[in-house]
C-alpha cells in the first residue's frame, strides 16, 4: 500500500526508501565536487541548519569510520548490534532553529531572514544549489534560504557566500516612513536606486539618496557601478530618500540650530603626506595644524565619522585628554574595536604613528597592501588621540580591511586575535624598510653555539624584514627537534609576534539527563551528573551509569528529544560533549544488553481531541518524549507491538483508591483497584487481559504505524507481521481515557541539560596562573601525525619531539589565551579564570639567552571576550600613556575602571610592555618584581 506524499512505500510496516544512504551520499558528493569545479560569482548556495545536516551525515555514513572507532567495549559493540549503530533517516529539512521567529514565521519564503550572529559549522552549513534540490526532493521541509556567491578582496581574491546581505533602513523624507532593504554589499549604487524607487514609487531622476549614517547626511549617493561596500555603507545603517522637484522640503538637512547644512561629499585624503606627515599629536595637543571646519558645521555631536569631512584633529575640547575616543560598532565589529583599542594604546606605536612615517611606507611590497593599510591605521590612531571623548565610526578602516582581508568582510563576529595577527603582519609589510628582499639560504646549526646560530638567524630575518613592528613586537624562539629514531637534533631560531598559550583546564560541567527504562520496569528519573567540560559522551555515560546504578548486563543509549521526536542518537563514544548545548533535552534509554540489536520500536505520543474520529489526520499535535523499546520476537506481530507499548506505559499508571478492574475492548486498559502504582508484574496482567478482551485482529490501543517524519499513518492489526531487525515507528493516540489512566507529566517534563540561571559561581580551583599556561606552551611534546618532520639523517618523515624555548623577548609582548577550540561543527570556549600579574611580570627565568638584560613587563591593555560563541561580545581595557588610570572601551562607550577590576575570566589577549631599568639588579629586586613561578 502506498501512502500519499509519504516519500516511501509501506509493506507490512517496512519502509522502502527511494535512495539508499550510500546512493544519497554518492549523489551529494558528486554534486559538491561538480560545484567546486565551477565556482563563479552568482552561484547559488543554500543555508541548512547544522542540527539537521549532521543528522543526515550520520544517516549516510559520513564520518562512520571515526564513529565506529573508540573506547566502546567489545561487549557493547556486540550487544548494540548493527541496527543501533546505523543512524535513523532524518525527517524533513528543519531550518526553524536558524531563522527569525523560528517555526512561528509565517512570512513569504523570500522574506525570511536568518538569525543574527550565527556561525558556519556550529549553526549552519552551506550546500550548492544542486545539493539542496536533491535533499529537498528526498526530504522536503525548509524553508529554503538561498544565498549568492561573491568574489571578495583586491590583491587576495577569494570566493565567499554572502550569508548576511546588507540591511539598510530607508527613511523617506516625504512622509518620514521607514522601510527595510536587503541587498548584496557587492550590489551597485544603481541597483540600490532601482530598488528604492520601485519600493517607494518615485521616478529615478527625481530621487536623491543620502548616506544617512548616524542620522546625519554624510555624502550623496549617485547612480554608478560603485558597490555599496565601496560606498562604506554599513549593516543596519540609515539611508535617506529625498524628492528633488522642490515640492517636498525636509527637515533632515538641518543642523541643531535649524540652519541648512552645507553638505559636501569628501573622499578620504589620498596623499601620504596628508595622513602620515600631518601634525604631531600627543594627549590631544596639536602643533602646526590649522582649523578648517566646514561652514555651518557644529561640534555639538558626540559621534564623528572618519570620512565625514570633519576635522577631528581639532575637535578636542579644552581640558579633554586624547586616547579616550570610543569606536562605534558597525555591525558585529566589536572584535575589531577591541583589537584596535589595544593597538592604538600601545606606546611605541602611538609615538611612531603620531610622527611623520611617510618615508617608511612601502608601496612596492607584493606581500603588503601598497601602504593603504598602514595609512588607514595611522589615520585612525591619530583621530583616536585627537578627538577627545568623541566616538569614531571607523568606516574607512573597515572598508580597507574588507578589501585586503576578505575573511573579515561582512557582518559576522570574528576573532580579535585573528584580526590582531593580520594587522601586525599587514602593518609590518606596509612599513617594511626592505624594498628588495634578498634570497638567503638557511644553514643548519651543526653543533654551533646557540648564540652564534641565533644571531645569524636574526640577522637573516632582519635582512628581509625590517619595520617598526619587527623593532617593537617581534621576539625569537629557540626550536629544538629530536628524531625519535636516530636522535638527530635540529635547532632553529624563529621569529614570533605573539604567543598563543594553551589553558590547562580541569573545569567540569553539570548535565541533567532523564533516564527511561526501555522495558517499562520503572519511572523515568532525571539525574544531574558532573563531567569534564571538554569530555566525551563516554564520560557522560560512565557518570550516568554510576548515578543510576546501571547493572553489568545493561546499557544506556543517549538521545536528544526535539520537537517531541528523537532528533538524534548520541551513540558515538567520542562525540564531544560540547556538541550538547545547555538548552537541549537529553534522555537515556536503559536496556538489557541481551535484548538490544533486535527489532527497535519507537513510540510517539499524540493528543487526540474528543470530537476527532479521523485518527489518520496529522493535524493533532505530538507531545512528550518518545519511548523506545525492543521487540524480542524473531518475527514480531501487531500483537507484540501492543504488548510492548502497554509494558513501557505501565509505570505511568495512576493510583486509584476505589476503582474496579475493567477489561474490555472499549479502552483496552486494566484498572486493578490497588492504591499503589502499577508494577511491571501488573503490566503482564494488563497485557493478558487486553488480549483476552479483544477480537483476534483488532488492536485495543489506538496505535498507527508512521514514517520518520510522523506525517503519514497506516493502521495495522494484531496479526500483521513485521520483518525482524527493522525499525518500527508507531504513534499512540491519547484520548480522555488514556489521560485519565496514565500520568503523562512524566513524558512532558523533561528538563534541559543545564539551566543557565542556576550556574554555580566559579571556584578558586578553576583559576590557573599565567605561568602554568606558559609552562604548558613550552612543554616538550611530539609532533602530530599531520605535522611530521623530515629527518635529514633518516631521509624520512618522523614524528619528532619538539621543544620551544624563549630566546629573545620584544619590547611589546602579547599573550593570546587559547580559549577557543575548533572542530568541523563545533567551537568551544574555555571560561577559566587566568590569574595574570598587572605589574612587574618577570620573564627572566624563561629566557634562554643570558645576555644580562632585564625582562620585566607591565600590563597596559587587555582584549576581553564575554559570553558565548558567535553571540559573544568583545571589549578592551587600556591604560593611557603617562597616566596610571585604566579605561574600559566598550565600542562607543568609554569609562574609567579601577585597576583591581580588570582581571576577569574574560581576558583573551594580554598586552605587556617592557619596563626599562638601568640595571638587571634594580629590575630584579624582590621588592619590586613579580617573578612567575
Amino acid at each position: 500500500m502506498t501512502i500519499p506524499d509519504s516519500g516511501f512505500k509501506m509493506k507490512n510496516g517496512v519502509s522502502c526508501l527511494p535512495c539508499t544512504p550510500e546512493e544519497e551520499k554518492k549523489i551529494v558528493t558528486h554534486l559538491r565536487n561538480e560545484s567546486e569545479r565551477n565556482l563563479k560569482e552568482g552561484n547559488l548556495y543554500f543555508v541548512i541548519s547544522s542540527r539537521w545536516f549532521r543528522r543526515w551525515e550520520r544517516y549516510v555514513g559520513i564520518g562512520a569510520d571515526e564513529n565506529l572507532i573508540g573506547n566502546q567495549s567489545s561487549d557493547s559493540r556486540h550487544m548494540n548490534g548493527a541496527s543501533s549503530l546505523v543512524a535513523e533517516r532524518p525527517g524533513p529539512i528543519e531550518n526553524s532553529d536558524i531563522v527569525e521567529n523560528g517555526s512561528d514565521c509565517d512570512c513569504m519564503e523570500n522574506e525570511i531572514q536568518l538569525r543574527r550572529m550565527l556561525m558556519e559549522g556550529p549553526d549552519y552549513v552551506l550546500v550548492p544549489q544542486g545539493v539542496w534540490e536533491k535533499l529537498h526532493e528526498w526530504y522536503k521541509g525548509g524553508p529554503a534560504l538561498p544565498r549568492k556567491m561573491i568574489l571578495q578582496g583586491v590583491y587576495h581574491r577569494k570566493f565567499d557566500v554572502e550569508v548576511y546581505p546588507l540591511c539598510l533602513k530607508l527613511i523617506d523624507s516625504r512622509d518620514e516612513s521607514q522601510s527595510i532593504i536587503w541587498l548584496s554589499r557587492k550590489a551597485s549604487v544603481t541597483e540600490l536606486f532601482q530598488k528604492v524607487c520601485a519600493l517607494r514609487g518615485i521616478e529615478q531622476d527625481k530621487a536623491r539618496i543620502w548616506d544617512y549614517f548616524n542620522k546625519r547626511k554624510h555624502a550623496q549617493l549617485f547612480v554608478s557601478n560603485k558597490s555599496l561596500e565601496e560606498s562604506t555603507l554599513q549593516m543596519d545603517q540609515d539611508i535617506l530618500l529625498e524628492q528633488v522637484d522642490g515640492r517636498h522640503s525636509s527637515r533632515f538637512g538641518m543642523d541643531s540650530t535649524g540652519n541648512e547644512l552645507a553638505l559636501v561629499s569628501l573622499e578620504p585624503s589620498r596623499s601620504p603626506l596628508t595622513i602620515a606627515g600631518g601634525p604631531t599629536l600627543y594627549n590631544g595637543h596639536s602643533s602646526g595644524y590649522r582649523s578648517n571646519l566646514y561652514p555651518g558645521s557644529s561640534l555639538s555631536s558626540r559621534l564623528t565619522d572618519m570620512d565625514d569631512g570633519f576635522d577631528a584633529y581639532n575637535s578636542v575640547r579644552k581640558g579633554e585628554k586624547g586616547g579616550l575616543a570610543g569606536l562605534q560598532n558597525l555591525g558585529n565589529t566589536c572584535f575589531m574595536n577591541s583589537a584596535l583599542q589595544c593597538l592604538v594604546h600601545t606606546p611605541p606605536l602611538v609615538e611612531y604613528f603620531l610622527k611623520d612615517y611617510s618615508d617608511e611606507i612601502n608601496t612596492e611590497n607584493p606581500l603588503g597592501m601598497h601602504g593603504e593599510l598602514a595609512l588607514a591605521f595611522g589615520e585612525l590612531l591619530r583621530k583616536s588621540w585627537s578627538s577627545g571623548r568623541t566616538a569614531i565610526a571607523p568606516r574607512v578602516f573597515k572598508g580597507k580591511l574588507a578589501r585586503f582581508a576578505p575573511q573579515f568582510s561582512g557582518y559576522n563576529q570574528h576573532d580579535s586575535q585573528e584580526l590582531l595577527a593580520f594587522l601586525l603582519d599587514g602593518l609590518h609589510e606596509d612599513l617594511n624598510r626592505v624594498k628588495q628582499k634578498p634570497y638567503i639560504e638557511m644553514k643548519d646549526s651543526d653543533g654551533r653555539p646557540d648564540e652564534e646560530v641565533a644571531a645569524e638567524c636574526w640577522k637573516n630575518h632582519k635582512a628581509r624584514n625590517d619595520s617598526v613592528i619587527v623593532d617593537v613586537c617581534q621576539g625569537q624562539y629557540k626550536s629544538t627537534l629530536v628524531c625519535p629514531v636516530c636522535s638527530k637534533i635540529s635547532i632553529t631560531f624563529d621569529p614570533f609576534m605573539y604567543q598563543s598559550l594553551p589553558l590547562p583546564s580541569t573545569i567540569t560541567r553539570t548535565m541533567t539527563v532523564t533516564v527511561f527504562y526501555g522495558d517499562g520496569s520503572g519511572l523515568p528519573m532525571p539525574y544531574t551528573v558532573s563531567v569534564l567540560k571538554n569530555g566525551f559522551c563516554k564520560d557522560l555515560l560512565l557518570a550516568l551509569g554510576t548515578a543510576c546504578f546501571l547493572k553489568s548486563d545493561e546499557n544506556l543509549v543517549l538521545a536528544e528529544v526535539y520537537g517531541n521526536k528523537i532528533y538524534r542518537y548520541l551513540e558515538t563514544p567520542l562525540e564531544p560533549l560540547i556538541s550538547i548545548k545547555d538548552n537541549e533535552r537529553i534522555v537515556a534509554f536503559r536496556f538489557k544488553k541481551k535484548g538490544m540489536g533486535k527489532t527497535k520500536l519507537v513510540i510517539f505520543h499524540r493528543c487526540q481531541e474528543k470530537a476527532t474520529t479521523d485518527y489518520f489526520k496529522s493535524g493533532t499535535e505530538l507531545f512528550g518524549a518518545p519511548l523506545v523499546t525492543y521487540l524480542g520476537e524473531d518475527q514480531p506481530s501487531g500483537a507484540d507491538i501492543e504488548i510492548a507499548v502497554s509494558k513501557v506505559l505501565s509505570p505511568f499508571k495512576r493510583a486509584y483508591s476505589s476503582a474496579k478492574v475493567h477489561i474490555g475492548k472499549e479502552n483496552g486498559f486494566l484498572s486493578d483497584g490497588h492504591d499503589e502504582q502499577c508494577s511491571s508484574s501488573d503490566a503482564q496482567l494488563v497485557e493478558s487481559a487486553e488480549l483476552e478482551g479483544t477480537s483476534n485482529t483488532d488492536l485495543s490501543l489506538l496505535l498507527l504505524l508512521t514514517d520518520d517524519r510522523v506525517l503519514n499513518f497506516k493502521a495495522f492489526k494484531k496479526d500483521t507481521l513485521f520483518e525482524f531487525g527493522k525499525l518500527i515507528r508507531v504513534v499512540l493516540d491519547w484520548t480522555d481515557k488514556e489521560r485519565e489512566l496514565y500520568d503523562a507529566s512524566y513524558l512532558k517534563d523533561i528538563p534541559e541539560v543545564h539551566k543557565a540561571g542556576f550556574a554555580a559561581k566559579k571556584t578558586r580551583q578553576e583559576a590557573i596562573s599565567l605561568s602554568s599556561c606558559l609552562d604548558a606552551f613550552l612543554m616538550e611534546e611530539p609532533l602530530g601525525p599531520d605535522d611530521m618532520w623530515y629527518c635529514p639523517r633518516c631521509k624520512e618523515h618522523r614524528q619528532a619531539i619538539k621543544k620551544l624555548d624563549l630566546w629573545m623577548l620584544p619590547e611589546i609582548i602579547v599573550f593570546h589565551l587559547k580559549r577557543f577550540t575548533y572542530g568541523r561543527y563545533l567551537k568551544n570556549k574555555i571560561d577559566t579564570f587566568v590569574n595574570f600579574p598587572i605589574h612587574n611580570l618577570d620573564l627572566s627565568k624563561y629566557v634562554m639567552n643570558k645576555d644580562g638584560q632585564s625582562y620585566v613587563y607591565e600590563l597596559y591593555a587587555i582584549s576581553n571576550h564575554y559570553g558565548g560563541l558567535g553571540g559573544g561580545h568583545y571589549t578592551a581595557y587600556a591604560k593611557l600613556i603617562d597616566e596610571n588610570i585604566w579605561y574600559h572601551f566598550d565600542d562607543s562607550h568609554v569609562s574609567a575602571v579601577n585597576e583591581s577590576d580588570i582581571k576577569t575570566s574574560a581576558a583573551y589577549l594580554l598586552f605587556y610592555k617592557r619596563v626599562r631599568t638601568e640595571s638587571k639588579v634594580e629590575a630584579g629586586e624582590a621588592s619590586h618584581s613579580h617573578t612567575i613561578s
